[in-house]
């Protein structure tokens, strides 16, 4: 990702060493937004705008095999009402400014209640015994990009705003707002980057093995730049 640049003019009141160390850095937090697969719980954003942040976690454990299953977003105007409307593996999220219904079900699934903005899946899912629903708000710029990394699970977005390019082994994949969504299996390695002319705002889902970390850095795959606008 392209950094800023910073520059300084003489003057009269030179600023200390301390203060212009502080001030060439705090362009670099702000955009790199841990970008590196990691993500932070929302709680620690502070006042950073750009990035990645977990905004719930949700235990599922098992989940059925015979059964496809799909990521369900539904928009509500209250979370009373989202709570009203939850079923079994339901997630109330406050994200992005809204509040969401975020359900694991099969393709049928409806609530009573809400607006319904996407379905993705069916989610391919990995071996294991018990599954946890991860969910995240990830805000990049144009040209903002994460690190190589991959999941324990299937990571699935939808994108509200902008524009956004995952590039994996298998090539890549590009998602505008409202488009369909777009999955990347478990264990593959991935690199996200912000395309576009505007901010990109996506809603983020990884259905993981619930007995691993969320994401590791991925250093067996070197992207080939396919994202590059």
């Amino acid at each position: 990702m392209t950094m800023p640049s910073s520059s300084f003019s003489p003057c009269p009141d030179v600023p200390s060493l301390g203060v212009l160390l502080a001030l060439l850095v705090m362009p670099l937090v702000s955009l790199h937004g841990q970008t590196d697969g990691t993500c932070e719980p929302v709680a620690q954003r502070g006042v950073r705008t750009l990035g990645c942040y977990v905004t719930a976690r949700e235990e599922l454990g098992p989940l059925p095999r015979d059964t496809a299953l799909y990521w369900h977003i539904n928009r509500f105007t209250s979370p009373a009402g989202a709570q009203k409307a939850k079923g079994p593996r339901g997630t109330v999220v406050n994200s992005l400014g809204q509040t969401w219904l975020f359900t694991i079900a099969d393709s049928t699934w409806r609530p009573a209640q809400g607006i319904r903005v996407a379905r993705i899946g069916p989610l391919p899912l990995v071996a294991a015994d018990s599954f946890a629903a991860v969910y995240m708000e990830g805000i990049f710029e144009p040209g903002m990009h994460s690190r190589v990394h991959r999941h324990p699970g299937v990571e699935a977005w939808y994108t509200l705003v902008g524009e956004q390019c995952l590039e994996t082994p298998q090539g890549k994949l590009v998602q505008r707002a409202g488009g369909p969504g777009v999955m990347v299996p478990g264990g593959l390695p991935m690199m996200l980057t912000g395309t576009g002319t505007e901010i990109r705002q996506s809603l983020v889902l990884i259905l993981q093995d619930a007995t691993k970390p969320r994401s590791m850095l991925a250093t067996d795959w070197v992207p080939a730049g396919l994202c590059r606008p």
